[in-house]
């Protein structure tokens, strides 16, 4: 076998050599790599799923606003969460037992 068919064979080894070290990188090892393409992309599907989510919350609450409260509502809000009395009321609470 001729001298020059060797090296132009070990030409041909090196540049597929180089191309697939350089492919590896891309697709692994780069800051833009395919694999960190596609973390971001997952990342990404995973918030616009939330917003969504988020977003219909936002209108469930925005219709309870729109509906007026009564009185009666608005003084059991007000004496549940919020511990408000009329001023010559004494309130006791009471701890469930378990």
């Amino acid at each position: 076998m001729p001298d020059s068919t060797l090296s132009a064979r070990r030409v041909r080894w090196g540049i597929g050599l180089l191309l697939g070290g350089v492919l590896v990188w891309i697709a692994f090892f780069d800051s833009h790599s395919l694999w960190q393409r596609y973390r971001w992309h997952q990342e990404l599907e995973a918030t616009a799923a939330e917003n969504a989510d988020l977003r219909s919350e936002i209108e469930r609450l925005r219709s309870q606003l729109d509906r007026s409260l009564s009185d009666s509502v608005v003084e059991r809000i007000a004496r549940e969460e919020y511990g408000m009395k009329r001023p010559d009321e004494t309130i006791y609470r009471v701890e469930p037992s378990e």
